[in-house]
């Protein structure tokens, strides 16, 4: 009985030495040949949310692989099997599956980019993304508040939190997580600039710099004045002078502004009438950038309290109301009532 069961014993282990061999064999052959593409270049795609078996079984369906298992053994042995991510990849001839796990894994799909205007209102934003082709929109018919809880910020106004710039995201991304990001990259130029800011501001917090930097910005033609008209509202506050920004009248009129600001507009109580009320505005009017936030924190030197616009986009300070009527006198619109 003994000899038998030692008999069975070196049988069993030879077997199971076979498998392995043939296995190993298999997972070799398997892991270092060319995969099948379809045409000479093929796009393939993994959506958000997809684990491994669900790639291995895409892959086979498209005929790229020919074993989801071999590839999914793959990936086991390799660590990968959780580091695969969402997006479009640009499969060639002559990549491996032991290729295609490299690729998956270090996240080189094809990009898309999405650009954010400096001075765009939130809601500008929102339809500009709203058009976008390759963004996953979730967000439709959701109001402010809707949105700011789904990105993962509750209970905060959404206007100027989200940062201008140019991004590139894959397939797959949508509109919750491009809102997210640009709001994170956001908060942290906001809070590096702040960190950074010169002394004697008339600003409480990082937000009162954010709501003067969007004021800024829609105040500014020529990138170069930032710091001029940052110096006029500075000095402004300092001496609790009403601001009496157009922009911010603008703002507050929300859809019922038609292009031009009347005299009535100018008497009209809201919020952000900076003619009425001194002070900073409730919220941003719009969605500054880099440059109007170091603007609002490094204001120039100049004892200049009013400016009034050349109608070439640039503006002419002055220190004394006296100056500052001259200028209007000289320069004005269309009668429209300057700073």
């Amino acid at each position: 009985m003994l000899k038998l069961f030692k008999r069975l014993l070196v049988w069993g282990l030879i077997a199971a030495s076979l498998v392995i061999g043939v296995l190993t064999y298999q997972l070799l052959s398997f892991q270092h040949g060319a995969v099948t593409l379809p045409e000479e270049q093929t796009v393939f795609l993994i959506r958000s949310g997809s684990n491994i078996k669900t790639i291995a079984q895409d892959l086979t369906m498209q005929k790229i692989i020919d074993d989801p298992w071999l590839f999914i053994l793959l990936a086991k042995l390799k660590g990968v099997e959780t580091r695969v991510r969402a997006g479009e990849y640009q499969l060639a001839a002559g990549q491996t599956p032991d290729n295609l796990l490299d690729t998956f894994t270090k996240g080189s799909s094809i990009q898309y980019s999405f650009t954010v205007i400096e001075g765009w209102s939130f809601r500008q934003m929102l339809t500009a993304l709203a058009q976008d082709p390759i963004i996953e929109h979730k967000l439709e018919g959701k109001s402010s508040a809707e949105i700011m809880e789904m990105i993962g910020y509750p209970a905060q106004h959404p206007e100027g939190m989200f940062f201008p710039d140019t991004y590139r995201f894959p397939k797959g991304t949508s509109d919750i997580d491009f809102l997210r990001r640009a709001y994170q990259v956001m908060q942290q130029h906001l809070q590096r600039e702040w960190n950074q800011r010169a002394s004697d501001l008339p600003l409480k917090s990082s937000y009162e710099a954010l709501i003067l930097a969007s004021i800024i910005e829609k105040e500014t033609g020529v990138g170069f004045e930032r710091p001029m008209i940052s110096a006029v509202f500075i000095q402004r506050l300092k001496r609790n002078m009403r601001l009496q920004t157009d922009p911010t009248i603008i703002y507050g009129l929300g859809e019922n502004f038609d292009g031009d600001i009347r005299f009535r507009d100018l008497k009209k109580d809201t919020p952000y009438n900076t003619y009425l009320h001194a002070g900073l505005t409730p919220t941003p009017i719009a969605l500054p950038g880099l440059d109007a936030i170091r603007a609002a924190l490094h204001p120039a030197e100049t004892k200049a309290l009013y400016f009034v616009s050349k109608g070439d986009g640039t503006h002419q300070f002055s220190e004394t109301l006296e100056e500052h009527n001259a200028a209007v006198s000289r320069y004005q619109l269309k009668g429209r009532k300057k700073k």
